[in-house]
């Protein structure tokens, strides 16, 4: 996204720390609780969850059919559960549709399938632009659709978070599940991007 991101994330960043030092000094957190949970997320989880149940979705018609009844209860089947992973809904992409995820009021986000949510995604300039011109923003990251592909925004809230199932990569037919994670990145999860390419990913 363009450097006026940048500039939000330094002045939010400063902001953060500045709250972090005086609650620290008044003894209301410990920054070593605050340093585990971010690793967690950040690299524990990370976007890797999420990948896992794309994978699946991709291979078992069943599940994919269940995530779109009950996303929350599908993805918790594979263990996925906890913060702001409640109330989850799974949109799947097609030749003739795209999804986009968007949380215009504040930053809603499936940390527990998704991990950290990042920076641009928090950011004003992406919660008021992909709502009125996605594809100018997804071509920002790269990424291009054919003219004629609707393209559908979904709005995150406390009560639903989104994860978006992009298009499964052509040449992928003979990979295993773990094989097909691996091409899940963070980004098509939330519709900025598609998933990794089969060449590129090797």
């Amino acid at each position: 996204m363009p450097h006026d991101h940048d500039n939000h994330f330094d002045d939010m960043t400063a902001q953060v720390r500045a709250l972090e030092t005086i609650l620290t000094d008044k003894g209301l957190v410990d920054p070593a609780a605050i340093d585990e949970i971010v690793d967690t997320y950040q690299d524990k989880i990370g976007p890797q969850n999420g990948a896992r149940v794309v994978a699946k979705a991709w291979v078992d018609p069943q599940y994919a059919a269940w995530l779109a009844r009950d996303a929350t209860d599908a993805i918790a089947s594979l263990g996925y559960m906890g913060r702001q992973g409640e109330h989850m809904n799974v949109v799947f992409n097609t030749p003739t549709t795209h999804n986009i995820v968007v949380c215009t009021l504040c930053s809603c986000y499936p940390w527990s399938v998704l991990g950290l949510p990042p920076v641009w995604y928090k950011s004003p300039a992406y919660r008021s632009r992909v709502v009125r011109d996605p594809r100018s923003v997804m071509a920002e990251f790269g990424f291009t659709l054919p003219k004629d592909t609707k393209i559908r925004v979904w709005d995150s809230t406390a009560e639903q978070r989104y994860l978006v199932v992009p298009m499964r990569p052509e040449g992928s037919d003979d990979l295993t599940e773990d094989a097909l994670a691996a091409l899940v990145n963070r980004d098509s999860m939330i519709g900025t991007k598609a998933a990794t390419d089969v060449g590129a990913a090797q």
